[in-house]
């Protein structure tokens, strides 16, 4: 997937809330801010889009929402129970309807808990919770970055296609 097409999933997917009246808070790691620049990338995305944040590192967790270390207690990031956490406190956060989340491993290289280059895990929460582990196979990062994105706009988009209206 290229940027183009990234962005008209987005458009998509911003279209789909904007139909249901509902609103997304995201949270994203490994992908870099593009799921919020493809959400973003339709006009008017402010009639669904409350905000989000790049969480790369702790540092960026503890400054960037209101998580605490108990919050975090057995659990690692880059793992399914992580992403779910950082996208219902996302949605609560921000009182949004959705809260979407991805945190993963972009590459060259895996992660400091052994995760390959191109594991993320994503994660949606609102009227319905899915999460999703996804592994590219692939060690280039740009790639990556795409891939997890379009991964994280494709579950939410399978959520608002299955939650009742």
């Amino acid at each position: 997937m290229d940027f183009d097409a990234l962005c008209a999933l987005g458009a998509r997917v911003g279209d789909k809330l904007a139909a249901r009246g509902e609103t997304l808070a995201v949270a994203e790691s490994s992908a870099g801010g593009l799921i919020s620049a493809a959400l973003l990338s339709r006009a008017g995305a402010s009639a669904y889009y409350f905000g989000g944040a790049v969480l790369y590192t702790r540092r960026s967790r503890r400054l960037l929402t209101t998580l605490t270390s108990d919050d975090t207690v057995g659990m690692r990031s880059s793992s399914p129970p992580y992403a779910q956490l950082l996208a219902r406190h996302q949605r609560e956060r921000f009182r949004a309807s959705w809260g979407l989340a991805e945190t993963g491993a972009a590459g060259p290289a895996g992660n400091t808990y052994g995760d390959p280059a191109g594991h993320s895990c994503l994660a949606v929460d609102g009227p319905l919770q899915r999460e999703r582990l996804l592994r590219t196979g692939q060690s280039e990062r740009a790639a990556n970055m795409l891939a997890f994105a379009a991964a994280a706009l494709e579950l939410l988009e399978q959520a608002l296609d299955d939650a009742p209206r």
